[in-house]
């Protein structure tokens, strides 16, 4: 059987860390910010631990755990 593919889209913006948690950047952080306060865009910056729910996701775009 050939090798599974990883995600192309994916490899950039996920990154996989030792213990096999993903992190990503928030979103909403591109337009229509003047509606948001400044502690909501500051929060925004932060990268944040994806949950388990988006997990299963994650390792099916990233079979072999790219970005360590």
């Amino acid at each position: 059987m050939p090798k599974m593919k990883t995600h192309r889209g994916a490899r950039k913006r996920i990154k996989v860390t030792g213990t096999g948690k993903f992190i990503v950047k928030h979103s909403g952080k591109s337009h229509i910010l003047t509606k948001k306060t400044r502690k909501r865009k500051n929060n925004l910056r932060k990268d944040m631990v994806v949950g388990a729910t988006l997990e299963k996701h994650m390792k099916a775009l990233l079979p072999y755990g790219v970005g360590r």
